[in-house]
């Protein structure tokens, strides 16, 4: 499983709230740590982009 942000995300900070080990702020936007999920956060990867009020975060 791949994870990304598009630019289109508002920083509002939820995927770092759901899973802090794949998220993390940057400048101006939410950032992934890493491309590739680790197999334990899977779910919580999974949860951030379903509950994402923008839609901007993208599994693959």
């Amino acid at each position: 499983m791949k994870v990304r942000i598009e630019d289109s995300c508002t920083a509002c900070g939820l995927c770092i709230e759901t899973c802090p080990q794949l998220f993390q702020m940057g400048q101006t936007i939410a950032e992934v740590i890493g491309e590739i999920v680790p197999p334990q956060f899977e779910d919580s990867a999974q949860q951030a982009a379903d509950e994402c009020p923008v839609e901007s975060i993208i599994i693959e």
